[in-house]
């Protein structure tokens, strides 16, 4: 943390160091403006005293208009004004006598409102120093309540991917134990016992990482051959997967479980629906600052309108298209499309991040 983010976040600190240069301002300014008039040691010290004064009579006004900020609006500005011109008086008072006793050996002006005319200009200066006050608080006051709205938007921006991230786990976990409660009916108990396991495994993967987090694609990689491998226990020979990860890919950093919901999309209305099987080609690579993925298959197409797909009641496609929406606003791409010479692609294209050493 700098010295100045110290200095702004600690309201004691803050206060006594405007306070003091504030004053040290006003001896400085006031000397300059009075250049002229005298140049001796003894004119100096009556600005270092006046400035002293008032440094010290303006220290009780931060504890009456604390005090008073939590009245009513009517006796706020009440209290303030009375607080100000009692201080500006005492204040006019003090110059007075440093002024005439110090610096002009006991004078006393003949005319009455001569007793005065400081009076003005002291109630001038301590309205400065009011205005000035104020303003600091409610512009602290203001930057308080946009930090809580900024925290209550990242919280609830945060609760929006955690729940977009978790939404896909009852939606593959339902079709896992669907895929196992048909392999315990055709008792095949082993294929249903080798399920079971990978299956413990790939959620306890999916399960530990932060939503919020985005994993290294090397990692992310790991979890989908695990998943794969609960696919392949139901489609045996049936299942081909293509892997082409580009070893600068590996490090990589990606919203976790980002590819999953398309593969299991591919398998659903692609390879299941496929006699003899098919293939699923999973590739990653660089370009530029991006990285680029796909996820394509050879099954029997679908649909695909403005690059979305056709189909009613899916999940999946659209819950990825929000998250990277959450995660990288616009700096995203993501499309479906044909793949050549049969069935579907999936493009999606991300800021190319690795993990801070």
């Amino acid at each position: 943390m700098s010295r100045w983010q110290r200095l702004f976040d600690s309201n004691e600190r803050l206060f006594w160091t405007l306070h003091s240069a504030g004053w040290a301002g006003f001896a400085i300014i006031y000397y300059i403006g009075s250049f002229l008039h005298d140049v001796r040691s003894i004119w100096v010290f009556i600005i270092l005293l006046n400035a002293y004064s008032g440094w010290l009579l303006t220290i009780p006004l931060r504890y009456v208009f604390r005090w008073a900020r939590r009245q009513h609006p009517l006796k706020m500005v009440i209290t303030v004004i009375l607080a100000c011109y009692a201080v500006a008086l005492l204040w006019a008072v003090v110059k007075n006598i440093n002024y005439w006793e110090i610096y002009k050996h006991g004078y006393r002006p003949e005319a009455w409102y001569m007793y005065f005319t400081n009076t003005i200009n002291s109630l001038i200066m301590v309205g400065c120093w009011s205005g000035v006050y104020f303003g600091i608080k409610n512009f602290q006051m203001l930057q308080k309540e946009k930090q809580n709205a900024l925290k209550a938007s990242t919280m609830a921006h945060q609760a929006h991917i955690k729940m977009l991230r978790y939404q896909l786990n009852p939606h593959f976990l339902f079709n896992t134990l669907n895929a196992i409660s048909t392999l315990i009916l055709l008792k095949e108990n082993n294929s249903a016992e080798k399920m079971v396991s990978r299956l413990s495994d790939f959620l306890r993967y999916s399960l530990d990482n932060d939503p919020i987090k985005r994993v290294p694609l090397g990692q992310e990689i790991k979890a989908l051959r695990l998943y794969l491998e609960i696919e392949k226990v139901r489609f045996d020979d049936r299942l081909e997967v293509l892997w082409d990860i580009d070893e600068t890919c590996e490090s990589a950093l990606v919203p976790s479980m980002i590819l999953q919901p398309i593969i299991e999309n591919s398998i659903k209305h692609a390879i299941s629906k496929m006699e003899q099987g098919g293939r699923i080609a999973i590739t990653a690579r660089t370009f530029g600052n991006d990285l680029l993925m796909d996820v394509a298959d050879n099954g029997p197409g679908a649909d695909i309108k403005n690059g979305q797909l056709s189909r009613e009641h899916g999940v999946g496609l659209v819950n990825i298209k929000e998250r990277l929406q959450s995660l990288y606003n616009r700096n995203f791409a993501f499309s479906i499309e044909h793949n050549q010479p049969s069935g579907v692609r999936v493009r999606i294209r991300i800021p190319y991040e690795v993990k801070d050493a």
